[in-house]
């Protein structure tokens, strides 16, 4: 069975949906939703704010009640069908994130079990003959095939195949089998 590794924030969830309602409720900015969805907000936002962002993202609680992205929870579970399946985040930055994305996990995917989920920092550790991920950084190092699923700071990264949501990764790994 070939495995499959998913990212969670901005692949599983929609975390910088979460980023920009903050943003647009409790910053002072001339920024709206489009101009916060057009690039990635370190080259938006003025270095006090993204420092202000990372203390909020910090704070026990945030990623409690992040939305799912459209259409993943139904995906994953027909994924999980066919692939070993596997979830790989990125938690070392936030460290008070491990007990809110734990949870959610369980919450919106319980069939992916507890032994399925690996809390990093670089994802180059990940054996997977799949990781679908937002970030180019973490799939330079994958050794496997390497997916970028788009968001606002990948827009122009043309290195990848890419995927733009649920519906696509369907097509990809679940039209075949």
């Amino acid at each position: 069975m070939l495995r499959l590794t998913l990212d969670m924030d901005d692949v599983l969830a929609n975390t910088h949906e979460r980023l920009v309602e903050i943003i647009l409720n409790d910053f002072a900015t001339t920024l709206n939703e489009d101009d916060l969805n057009s690039k990635a907000l370190r080259e938006l936002l003025h270095p006090k704010q993204l420092s202000k962002l990372h203390k909020i993202i910090d704070t026990p609680g945030f990623f409690a009640d992040i939305k799912v992205k459209e259409g993943a929870e139904e995906t994953v579970y027909k994924l999980s069908r066919f692939y070993d399946l596997f979830v790989a985040t990125a938690c070392m930055e936030f460290p008070n994130s491990f007990k809110d994305k734990f949870d959610w996990l369980h919450k919106y995917f319980p069939f992916i079990p507890w032994t399925n989920i690996v809390f990093c920092g670089y994802k180059s550790i990940i054996q997977s003959d799949y990781l679908i991920d937002d970030h180019v950084r973490n799939l330079v190092a994958f050794k496997g095939e390497g997916i970028l699923f788009t968001a606002p700071h990948n827009l122009k990264d043309t290195s990848y195949k890419r995927v733009s949501n649920w519906k696509e990764v369907s097509e990809l790994f679940l039209h075949a089998v």
